[in-house]
């Protein structure tokens, strides 16, 4: 059994003196360098900084789907780097919901089953999954869309698929790399609505954006540069009062 410990605040997710170095000796690439975050339950943490500057690789690591290179990743009081690649896969299918850039949806399935497969992965009846999935895909405002394939959308439609299937089921954590990126103004704001709504019951999200209109939904921006954040007290600060939603 995996010892949780409490986090500051109740976090959902803690990064701690997180770094990420790619290569070796004069190749080496610091991703990230000492990253210290922490997200709590109903939080909306908008990150931000120039090309190059870690965002994705932030996420990455956050979302399980990096290791750290040295530091500590923790999800609702897991230590990722304790775990074996199978118990951080669950914890990404039970806990967290990823958007990718790239949208990430599987070519020969529908939107409905490629929103259903995390539930599915993690034993939930397939009724009862692509129940969930069409809702979350409703409430994306595109339940028409599932039963077509991904090549039979535009990049916007594939891109709100890719955002019902990281909403599907209870995820207590959202991981957002640009997912207003493929969209128009006015889907793109409907898009962060549902986000905060996600937040309103309790998840923590974290969003990569280059928008300063988009990360004007959030409770606090992060930036990046050269892998660090800026403001260090900027990580783990308080919510501002009446931050969010000034987009709305």
């Amino acid at each position: 059994m995996t010892t949780q410990h409490r986090e500051p605040g109740g976090a959902v997710l803690h990064l701690q003196e997180v770094s990420r170095v790619h290569g070796r000796g004069a190749a080496r690439v610091h991703a990230l360098s000492g990253v210290d975050l922490a997200v709590r339950p109903g939080e909306f943490v908008a990150v931000m900084g120039p090309s190059g500057s870690g965002k994705s690789t932030l996420l990455a690591l956050a979302g399980g789907l990096d290791r750290a290179t040295s530091g500590r990743v923790v999800i609702e009081g897991r230590p990722l780097g304790s775990l074996s690649r199978n118990a951080v896969a669950a914890v990404r299918r039970r806990s967290v919901g990823y958007v990718f850039q790239d949208f990430n949806l599987i070519p020969a399935l529908t939107a409905a089953e490629n929103v259903a497969i995390p539930r599915e992965l993690d034993g939930a009846p397939g009724r009862t999954a692509r129940t969930e999935a069409l809702a979350a895909l409703d409430e994306l405002g595109i339940a028409e869309l599932a039963d077509r394939f991904p090549d039979e959308m535009s990049g916007g439609q594939q891109q709100r698929v890719a955002i019902a299937r990281a909403l599907i089921g209870q995820r207590r954590l959202v991981l957002a790399d640009e997912p207003t990126g493929a969209l128009d103004s006015a889907t793109g704001e409907a898009v962060l609505s549902v986000l905060r709504s996600r937040c309103a019951a309790g998840a923590a999200t974290v969003m990569v954006t280059h928008e300063p209109r988009h990360a004007n939904w959030a409770d606090r921006v992060v930036v990046l540069r050269d892998g660090r954040i800026t403001d260090p007290a900027e990580a783990t600060g308080p919510t501002v009062p009446g931050a969010h939603g000034g987009a709305r």
